[in-house]
């Protein structure tokens, strides 16, 4: 089911003026090589914090557009775990799984689907929310597993003792390692380190990040078991483990900053017309489009009073003014976007 915001009070919106996600050249340069300080985990802790710092100041922010920017990495994290598991979906087809199916009917959507319904799951819920039973039960079928009751009280149980109790780095490595000891493998851990740094540094949402590095402990051959198996454990130590994960999390955090900063130019630009836009309905639109990663053209809403005809007259006046994309390239069931 896709979540979708209540019609605001018409307004003439002003764009934000808030600096853009700036990230010091230093770790910009140390990020690339993190991978490779071979014996040298302090100097990639360091490394995982400042960008993990830079990002929080971006969450802080609270951006009208963060909606749409979370939503984004989550389809970039989706289409990363299909890869691993051997499907042949991009992004695209992905995003098409979700918006071309009826909203509320689960399982039309496919596996494919149903791994960027699980990403976008973190990415809109509550924060607080996402490590309960019930939010899990649902993510793991999601991921294509069937827990049994009593394994998911001890996994939620886990969970709540890591958030609470461990630091950043035993957070981090004990997500992982506690989907494995589960019998899951490292995406669903990927999922749950993103859950619980989101409730440690306070975000009122997570922001997804290691599903985009899903290869970081892949090895080549093609995966036989359900998604969340795909990224099985190796023969690794510890620290080994630690290292490439605060790595892959340092780089995720600098992928975030860098998409941030370019959505944010986006969302502006949008913004900035918004006063032009004369189409009942129109404020609520420009609202979902900073709130989602993308809208179906060729579906109006009635409790706006906009027909699927209107709805695409305002499109097409967005795109001339160079205010949103036309995503799918296709001349029909046409997809927009920041």
């Amino acid at each position: 089911m896709i979540l979708r915001p209540k019609p605001s009070p018409r307004h003439h919106a002003t764009p934000s003026t808030a600096p853009m996600a700036t990230v010091p050249a230093w770790l910009r340069r140390a990020i690339p090589d993190a991978q490779s300080l071979a014996g040298k985990d302090v100097d990639v802790a360091l490394v995982a914090g400042a960008a993990i710092g830079a990002l929080d100041a971006v969450v802080r922010r609270q951006e009208r557009w963060a909606g749409a920017w979370r939503q984004r990495l989550a389809l970039a994290a989706a289409a990363a775990t299909a890869r691993q598991a051997g499907r042949v979906e991009d992004e695209g087809a992905l995003r098409d799984a979700v918006l071309l199916t009826r909203p509320g009917d689960f399982f039309s959507v496919g596996p494919a689907g149903l791994l960027l319904l699980a990403w976008r799951r973190l990415a809109v819920r509550p924060a607080e929310e996402l490590v309960t039973e019930k939010n899990l039960a649902a993510v793991l079928e999601e991921f294509g597993y069937a827990p049994d009751d009593e394994g998911l009280g001890d996994l939620a149980d886990e969970l709540r003792q890591l958030g609470t109790s461990a630091g950043l780095v035993g957070m981090l490595t004990g997500a992982v390692a506690a989907a494995e000891r589960h019998g899951f493998g490292r995406v669903l851990g990927a999922w749950l380190a993103d859950a619980l740094l989101a409730q440690r540094l306070g975000w009122t949402h997570a922001i997804p990040l290691l599903g985009g590095e899903a290869a970081l402990a892949v090895g080549t051959g093609r995966p036989r078991r359900p998604v969340t198996a795909a990224l099985a454990p190796g023969a690794e130590t510890d620290a080994d483990r630690a290292k490439s994960l605060l790595a892959a999390q340092a780089r995720a955090a600098l992928r975030a900053n860098d998409l941030s900063a370019e959505l944010g130019r986006r969302a502006e630009k949008l913004l900035a017309v918004a006063p032009k836009l004369r189409a009942k309905g129109a404020d609520t639109i420009v609202d979902r489009l900073l709130s989602q990663d993308a809208i179906m053209a060729s579906r109006g809403d009635k409790n706006i009073g906009m027909s699927d005809r209107g709805l695409r007259r305002l499109f097409d006046r967005l795109v001339e003014l160079g205010a949103v994309r036309e995503l799918s390239g296709r001349s029909t069931f046409r997809i927009y976007g920041l």
